[in-house]
């Protein structure tokens, strides 16, 4: 067993040893570095199971905890950021065009040495159980993401996007920090477990606590693409460099995710408050729902049609956290839900990302008529894509089905019949566009009839993701093993 803290130094350490290779190394081509991440993130993915928690220490005085939801959700980071390297490799050079007054290979160390330490952020904010460690986490992986998504500094669209992210970003940084200091003068503490004993050992003023908390769910609802707060995602996601678009479709709604769910969980079992907070979030479940499926359908835009529908699969998780009952004060198979329900996006959405910047290199674009006929110049491609479309829709044997079935069921369980409705209304438009791509790769006729050409490493991955999400979509019982781990639920800690 190795302290879980160990995992989180690692990555630090790696990310450092990135930055000075990249400053004093005289070779330009920085591909080594992207490799050596690369191994040393799958080593520790595969440590990660050896990982021991903080065992019965009194976490109401701690910063961070190594449960079981933890260990689960900085597998996802650690994995993202594997795929998203990858991705960077193939991306090279669609790069090197925006980088002004470089040579060949120059610039790009940066590029894959941020989203170490993007990881490490997320895999702290994993384990945050402190707001003074999440706000800290969460500043160290938006900060890399100011600086990725504008990366390509040549490029208008990049700097648009840059400029957005970095003004919207600080905006909803503002909100948070001011909720959090709410919660904090009115319970005096900024531990989670600390406040959920407070919470349950004296009587606290209500309006001034939804309050604080309606002030920090602005700033985590930015994170996590939910609306009204999703405006800069699609400018964002077209504009930002494609592999960190994946990883912010990814790891950042990741992330976002397990600490909403730890924030809300001392406040879920109180009186009073978690009614309301319930209700809260079922209204921003539907809203987001709707807005994300329907403003998808008329993308002609690869990377739009996937930023609108990644606000629409941020409505199927809110649904999950939204059906919590209150009197359980914990999220239980909510949580399990949407733990495997983002275990199943990170699949499909890298598979879909990684496809499509290996298309873009192949045809100048990424609207959607670049995939007409991909089914001619490159079967594998077109089968990996179809895989990923298909899980994205729900379709029975791909993890994407088995998700969405979780959150219906556990809305059906709460009795949220009309989220379940606007869900299943959600379904059959994302059928549509999705399908739009299938039909655009088997049934059109392509414009280039030049065959596609892989990396032996690119390859390997389409097929081993392609590969996991039929594994899981017939056989999920390790994903759902693995979450439902040796956990000390906030409400249990707070009796």
């Amino acid at each position: 067993m190795i302290p879980s803290l160990s995992l989180e130094i690692t990555v630090l350490l790696l990310g450092i040893f990135m930055l000075l290779v990249e400053s004093f190394s005289k070779s330009d081509d920085k591909r080594g570095l992207a490799l050596t991440a690369i191994t040393i993130l799958t080593a520790l993915v595969g440590f990660s199971f050896f990982a021991k928690g903080n065992g019965d220490a009194d976490l109401s005085k701690l910063f961070y905890s190594a449960d079981a939801t933890a260990l689960f959700f900085k597998r996802i980071a650690l994995v993202t950021t594997i795929v998203v390297l990858i991705m960077a490799l193939e991306y090279k050079s669609t790069l090197q065009k925006f980088i002004p007054g470089l040579t060949p290979g120059a610039g790009l160390g940066e590029f894959y040495a941020l989203p170490v330490f993007t990881c490490a952020g997320l895999m702290f904010m994993a384990s945050a159980i402190d707001f003074l460690l999440i706000f800290v986490a969460l500043e160290l992986v938006t900060i890399s993401f100011y600086i990725l998504v504008s990366y390509t500094r040549r490029n208008p669209a990049s700097l648009e996007a840059g400029v957005k992210y970095l003004i919207l970003g600080a905006l909803s940084t503002g909100f948070f920090v001011y909720g959090i200091t709410w919660i904090f003068g009115l319970t005096g503490e900024t531990n989670l477990y600390a406040i959920g004993k407070v919470l349950h050992s004296r009587e606290i003023a209500h309006a001034p606590l939804l309050f604080g908390l309606m002030l920090a769910l602005v700033g985590l609802g930015f994170k996590v693409a939910a609306a009204p707060f999703q405006i800069w995602v699609p400018d964002v996601y077209q504009g930002a460099p494609t592999p960190i678009t994946a990883f912010l479709s990814v790891g950042s709604k990741a992330a976002g995710f397990i600490v909403l769910i730890r924030v809300l969980e001392p406040f879920l079992g109180t009186a009073g408050i978690g009614e309301p907070l319930i209700k809260i979030l079922a209204i921003l479940a539907g809203a987001t729902l709707l807005f994300g499926n329907l403003a998808a359908l008329p993308q002609d835009n690869f990377k739009r049609l996937l930023a609108y529908s990644s606000i629409a699969h941020a409505g199927y998780l809110l649904v999950a956290v939204a059906s919590v009952r209150e009197t359980v004060g914990s999220l239980g198979s909510s949580g399990v839900a949407v733990g495997f329900y983002l275990a199943g996006y990170l699949l499909m959405t890298l598979l879909s990302f990684l496809i499509l910047i290996i298309v873009t290199n192949h045809s100048r674009g990424d609207d959607l008529m670049h995939f007409n006929g991909l089914a001619k110049r490159s079967p594998f491609l077109a089968f990996g894509m179809l895989t990923a479309m298909l899980s994205l829709a729900g379709v029975p044997f791909t993890a994407g089905f088995i998700g969405k079935f979780l959150v219906f069921a556990t809305a059906v369980q709460a009795g949220k019949f009309v989220l379940v409705t606007i869900g299943i209304i959600s379904v059959a438009a994302g059928f549509y566009y999705y399908l739009r791509i299938v039909a655009a790769m088997y049934w059109q006729e392509p414009n280039d009839d030049t065959p596609i050409t892989l990396a032996p490493i690119s390859k390997f991955t389409i097929g081993a993701l392609t590969a996991l999400i039929f594994v899981f979509g017939i056989f999920p019982q390790p994903i759902l093993n693995s979450l439902r781990g040796p956990t000390a639920p906030l409400a249990q800690a707070s009796h």
